[in-house]
């Protein structure tokens, strides 16, 4: 007879580990978006398996550059930009160039997730409402007008635990929905294997993807607002180790949830030779073997992580700007409302001008590189500076990485600039 004590008791030790989750779910959120599943199932439908190297690479490098950040946040008790404008040589144009860079590159991402949620719920709708296909632009841009109001609306009455909770609630449905997807098809092993070796696709577009991957996954406001999301959160010197164990936590899931994503469209799709370039082909991932439930799983996963996506990329300018002005946390001013709702208002782009939401979303995915090298090079920086650390070191094993890591992302940066210029 099962024992309903322990039923309960390993349900709630599920239920606690999720809602203990610290802020490696902003870093989910900022990381799997429409951008990371457009990305994936592009990538899978189109490469297979082959670059899933890019994307453990750069799940590596995100965990430890989160960890980075967050110990020199729990160690200084101060925020990056403020930090790099206050302690390092140079560091106050550092800061204003990541500010610009990263702020540009999530405002781009921003709009690109507009462009795929407000299409995609189109598509959904129309599939039970065909009549709606006449008025595709009006109600792509309604439904777009709609979900932004809303979410900015969420930003406006919310405070930090409320986000966490919001981007909790979000990335369980998105990783429910394709971890459930992936018992329909998924690759081989072979396959899964030879995507760990290092190549890029010698066919057109290859670079381009290869450097969306690194900027959807390895993203840099990411690390910048880790400390700032760690300040919201309360952790102290005491939480090194659970600050720790969060990054680990939060790198793992992200490569673990992209993989699926990528499975699952490599499995549907990719030897039938059907590359993905619209919003209802990637819909579609799912129906030849799931029929029409597959529409509905697609549906709430993707949505769901275009969700957990707006809400960060809409609040990165605005907390990057305070970070720069005084190294504190704050979601409550004039200053905050005005700037979200500039980038509320960016992110209409694709539904007002038109245009192909998906080739948009891989395209405003490779901008996040071009700021990488630099968030890198300052945590390198600023771990050595003796009076911001306070004689914690760090070990020369985290150095090391970090030093791989710049290495990747000036490789990256230098292939998307190449990918920008051939598009």
């Amino acid at each position: 007879m099962t024992n309903p004590t322990k039923k309960t008791s390993f349900f709630r030790k599920i239920l606690l580990l999720i809602v203990g989750f610290g802020p490696g779910i902003f870093a989910i959120g900022y990381t799997i978006g429409t951008g990371s599943v457009t990305s994936m199932i592009v990538a899978g439908s189109t490469y297979g398996m082959q670059l899933l190297w890019v994307l453990l690479l750069s799940c590596i490098f995100s965990g430890l550059l989160m960890y980075a950040y967050g110990k020199f946040a729990l160690v200084s008790g101060e925020s990056a930009l403020y930090s790099f404008r206050k302690h390092l040589k140079g560091g106050k144009i550092i800061a204003i160039l990541i500010l610009i860079g990263i702020s540009f590159g999530q405002w781009n991402s921003l709009i690109g997730i507009m462009g795929i949620s407000s299409n995609l719920i189109f598509e959904i709708i129309a599939i039970y409402f065909p009549a709606i296909e006449a008025f595709e632009y009006e109600a792509v841009l309604i439904i777009a007008i709609i979900v932004i109001g809303v979410m900015y609306k969420l930003l406006l009455m919310g405070t930090y635990n409320f986000f966490e909770k919001v981007l909790i609630l979000f990335v369980s449905i998105m990783a429910g929905s394709f971890l459930f997807s992936l018992f329909f098809v998924h690759p081989l092993p072979a396959e899964v294997i030879h995507g760990l070796v290092p190549k890029i696709p010698e066919v057109e577009g290859g670079q381009m993807l290869v450097a969306a991957f690194v900027g959807t996954t390895m993203a840099a406001a990411t690390f910048l607002s880790r400390p700032l999301f760690i300040q919201g959160k309360g952790w102290t010197l005491k939480d090194l180790k659970v600050q720790r164990n969060d990054a680990i936590t939060a790198a793992a899931l992200v490569f673990f949830i992209s993989a699926t994503i990528m499975a699952v469209a490599h499995g549907a799709l990719y030897h039938q030779g059907k590359p993905v370039t619209h919003v209802l082909d990637m819909a579609g991932t799912l129906e030849p073997v799931a029929g029409k439930s597959a529409l509905t799983l697609f549906f709430f996963g993707t949505l769901s992580a275009g969700l957990s996506s707006i809400f960060p990329c809409l609040m990165i300018a605005p907390l990057l700007l305070a970070d720069y002005q005084s190294g504190k946390l704050d979601v409550k001013s004039k200053q905050f409302r005005v700037i979200t709702a500039i980038a509320s208002l960016l992110a209409l782009m694709v539904p007002i001008f038109g245009g192909n939401p998906v080739q948009m979303q891989i395209l405003t995915q490779v901008f996040n590189v071009f700021v990488l090298p630099l968030v890198i090079i300052g945590i390198i920086m600023i771990l050595r500076k003796p009076e911001v650390m306070k004689g914690h070191t760090t070990g020369i094993g985290i150095y090391i990485g970090l030093g791989f890591a710049l290495l990747f992302a000036l490789v990256i940066s230098y292939n998307g600039l190449m990918a920008l210029i051939n598009f």
